[in-house]
């Protein structure tokens, strides 16, 4: 389960120090590109709860490395409905919509229409 308080979606709090605030869909690029920066989320660490992560999951990122990964050409597509408006103290709207998750079904439209 994501999200800094592991509720499934990326909430935020005083306790959240990485701001944990981006829904990101992983690929395996970003997940090889986070390992290369010592952060390895594709091996599971069970006594913390954590699964280990591999392509199509998706995972609250860190708006600061979410960004630094945009800066590097390696981010992640974002899913906006599910980003806390807390990444926009760190991430421009801007590069968010540019990298937002679209649907194959749905041209053009960053989230299907009900």
């Amino acid at each position: 389960m994501t999200g800094f308080v592991r509720d499934g979606v990326c909430h935020t709090g005083p306790q959240d120090i990485g701001s944990h605030t981006v829904c990101a869909q992983m690929t395996d690029a970003f997940l090889q590109y986070s390992q290369s920066r010592g952060n390895d989320l594709v091996t599971p660490v069970p006594e913390y709860g954590f699964p280990g992560l591999k392509a199509g999951d998706r995972w609250c990122v860190c708006a600061a490395r979410w960004l630094e990964a945009a800066e590097d050409g390696m981010a992640p597509p974002v899913v906006l409905d599910a980003t806390h408006e807390h990444t926009l103290q760190t991430v421009a709207l801007a590069d968010l919509k540019y990298h937002a998750l679209r649907y194959p079904d749905y041209p053009g439209q960053l989230f299907p229409e009900p």
